[in-house]
């Protein structure tokens, strides 16, 4: 394993929970179903059961409570992981909350012991690089089944 960045610090007056019932789903639904390229036109119902069926992540306004960011992970929590639905609301972007919250995830899944955590990005890879993310060294090794 190479050497894993430290995490960058949260910005004051935010905090990041892995308690899924602070996730505001309304929220994260609205902003994945309207403003993300990957989950565009997900019905509520799809989204309520992706997170029914994974570790989320947020990152709250520590004096309003307001969720302003959200990420999910999808894992056995012994081998493998996936990172996917990583998103921060326009608002709040341009804080380094996405950094942030994504090292608190990597953090989050250390003490698991997985061989690997996976993700997809058409627009990010500098975030996720930033704490330690690589492309795929053999990515021929990879292979999917596209359903939808």
């Amino acid at each position: 394993m190479t050497d894993v960045p430290t995490a960058p610090a949260l910005p004051d007056g935010y905090e990041i929970s892995a308690d899924a019932a602070r996730v505001d789903a309304a929220r994260v639904h609205r902003w994945l179903s309207t403003d993300a390229y990957w989950a565009l036109g997900r019905t509520r119902e799809h989204q309520d059961r992706a997170i029914a069926g994974s570790l989320n992540f947020g990152v709250y306004d520590a004096a309003s409570g307001e969720q302003v960011a959200y990420a999910r992970v999808v894992t056995d929590r012994a081998t493998f992981a996936w990172l996917c639905d990583v998103y921060v609301d326009r608002a709040a972007r341009g804080k380094s909350l996405g950094t942030a919250l994504v090292a608190a995830v990597r953090d989050h899944l250390e003490p698991y012991g997985l061989r690997r955590i996976m993700l997809a990005t058409q627009d990010a890879h500098g975030v996720y690089e930033k704490v330690g993310f690589a492309p795929l060294a053999e990515p021929d090794n990879w292979m999917a089944l596209v359903l939808r």
